[in-house]
């Protein structure tokens, strides 16, 4: 059972840069608009990406010109620096501009699909100025499903998809609670395998949303073959739906194993569990918590027993402040795994409570593991 060392002090999630990029949004905001004219409104996406044409070609209701490029209601200076903000908060974000339904210019800030970056995204779009003071704009930290995009024209470098081509095979995995995909377009026959990753990618977010993706879909491959039972993307949330149903609420796995010294080991883990539902929880927690009440093969009985479903149920109650994810047990010692916001204050409440425990010294130590990558041996 490792137990990560804890630094003294747990530093703060929400960068400067964060603040920095939002003063400077509010005094830049005008000459954007200015520059975007009707643009953001269209319904075309526009980011640094764009200006070289892997963004949409046409917009619902407006296709552009001849020699129209999507993107030019921005300058090349506006995007860089635009570009420059982002990447100050991290350098692997994205951004993009684009409209809704409602006419208001949506910006967004994603980390696309990089668990490590959903919380920076998270905290970028708690930062944003709400009411008047968003002057119509509306912000989103992942990409947002958009079925009308499916239905037009995607350009990446010097080919021109059309989405409406596009069939997924759709395979159920049950037990991981994924839906597998094989993305066709008859195309693909024709370009680099980075281009059909690319529209395999911009179909599933549209067909989705982001976060849904990286919560529901497993491995995506390509074919160049139409798959057997081959569904347009926008039939992909209804497949989806139907895997998550029996999930709505989240259960325990359970296993055993051996400890170290050879002695039976339990195991419980929550599942499914997304970093989606919880994308401020960049720290990982790990409580270890001795027992004194234990059977032959050192696994806890009553007292012991009891008093550690007690606080196990503490641990269940922090709301969106942390959550419990695994508790492995054995050799008289249970490890609870968390994953925590650094900035709520419920550490301090986590070192309380370990400090509370009866039976022998309660130990808390944290890691930052923005991408949970602690979680992956427990995963099924």
């Amino acid at each position: 059972m490792g137990i990560f060392r804890r630094p003294r002090e747990t530093p703060a999630a929400t960068p400067a840069s964060i603040s920095e990029f939002w003063e400077w949004w509010a005094k830049a905001r005008p000459d954007i608009e200015a520059a975007l004219g009707t643009a953001a409104a269209s319904g075309t996406p526009v980011s640094p990406e764009s200006l070289e044409s892997p963004a949409p070609a046409e917009a619902p209701g407006e296709a552009p010109g001849e020699d129209e490029q999507p993107g030019e209601g921005l300058s090349a200076q506006i995007v860089e620096e635009l570009t420059q903000r982002v990447h100050r908060i991290h350098p692997d974000l994205q951004w993009e501009i684009g409209g809704g339904e409602d006419d208001h210019p949506i910006l967004t800030v994603t980390g696309a699909g990089d668990p490590a970056l959903r919380g920076l995204a998270e905290r970028w779009y708690r930062a944003a100025p709400r009411g008047a003071a968003a002057a119509g704009w509306r912000f989103h930290p992942a990409r947002q499903a958009d079925h009308e995009m499916l239905e037009h024209k995607l350009v990446l470098g010097d080919h021109e998809f059309d989405l409406d081509y596009v069939k997924l095979g759709m395979r159920a995995d049950t037990a991981r609670a994924r839906v597998d995909i094989s993305a066709y377009h008859p195309d693909f026959l024709f370009v680099s395998e980075e281009q059909r990753v690319q529209v395999a990618m911009h179909v599933l977010d549209w067909a989705m949303g982001e976060d849904d993706v990286a919560r529901w879909i497993g491995e995506v491959t390509i074919a160049t073959e139409p798959p057997v039972d081959a569904l347009p993307p926008a039939m992909l949330p209804a497949v989806v739906e139907q895997i998550a149903e029996p999930f709505e609420e989240p259960a325990w796995l359970t296993g055993e194993g051996r400890t170290p010294r050879g002695h039976p080991a339990r195991l419980g883990a929550r599942f499914p569990l997304h970093r989606q539902d919880y994308p401020l929880c960049d720290l990982h927690v790990a409580i270890s918590v001795p027992y004194a009440h234990s059977n032959p093969d050192r696994l806890p009985v009553e007292p012991s027993a009891g008093a550690l479903r007690k606080f196990e149920k503490k641990l269940s109650s922090l709301g969106d402040r942390a959550v419990l994810a695994v508790r492995e047990t054995g050799d008289g010692l249970r490890v609870f795994h968390l994953y925590a916001d650094p900035d709520s204050g419920v550490i301090a409440e986590l070192d309380q409570l370990a400090a509370s425990w009866s039976e022998g010294k309660a130990k808390v130590a944290s890691a930052s593991d923005p991408g949970w990558r602690a979680l992956a041996p427990y995963q099924p």
